[in-house]
């Protein structure tokens, strides 16, 4: 683990604590991945492109959206540090993203191609499974996120969400954040206006 960079280290720890397996495996897995950088402002995906990265993120702040009929930006995701970040339909599936994913501030991370993960999902079966892991984490939240939005209050959804993800109040525009809740910036204003005064 000394020879390898802090990214790299950084990545070997959510492997194991993902899927346990060596830590020498893991050493090798995270070595297949190369740096990459990323302004603010810069895009990792756009829409109409085929997400061709598996990225890690070791450092900084990463948005998803889409656009409405109206032509909204509609926030579909935030990405911190120690995420996966990739768009799965069109990295599994090849086809053309439907979603846009941005650099909120300047970002470092570790990525691995398409056919480089597809090499090692078919060659180790404890990297499958460690793959299997984040997709499943990744649909119970997105499950878990759809449920919220049709059973919870938006004031309860803006508690959770600075109860889990404080730091997204640091980064991203109050527009981006009320368009993820599901609500109007005006909305959003008021919640926060009420919570202040109780």
């Amino acid at each position: 683990m000394s020879s390898l960079s802090p990214e790299r280290s950084l990545l070997v720890d959510f492997i194991t604590e993902a899927y346990p397996m060596s830590v020498s495996l893991a050493s090798d897995i995270a070595g297949r991945f190369y740096p990459v950088r990323l302004s603010k402002g810069a895009f990792f995906l756009k829409e109409g492109t085929i997400c061709n990265e598996y990225l890690f993120l070791t450092d900084g702040f990463m948005r998803s959206y889409a656009f409405d009929p109206d032509g909204n930006d509609i926030t579909t995701g935030f990405h911190r540090r120690k995420q996966v970040v990739f768009e799965v339909s069109s990295f599994f599936h090849r086809i053309p993203s439907r979603e846009n994913i941005h650099a909120i501030t300047a970002c470092t991370g570790i990525a691995i191609t398409y056919t480089t993960l597809n090499e090692l999902f078919h060659t180790l079966p404890e990297f499958r499974e460690f793959g299997r892991s984040i997709l499943v984490g990744g649909f119970t939240n997105l499950k878990s996120r759809m449920l919220s939005t049709i059973t919870e209050t938006a004031e309860t959804r803006y508690l959770q969400l600075l109860k889990t993800n404080p730091d997204i109040f640091q980064h991203a525009p109050l527009r981006t954040i009320a368009s993820y809740l599901g609500i109007t910036d005006t909305s959003l204003s008021r919640i926060r206006k009420e919570i202040s005064g109780k």
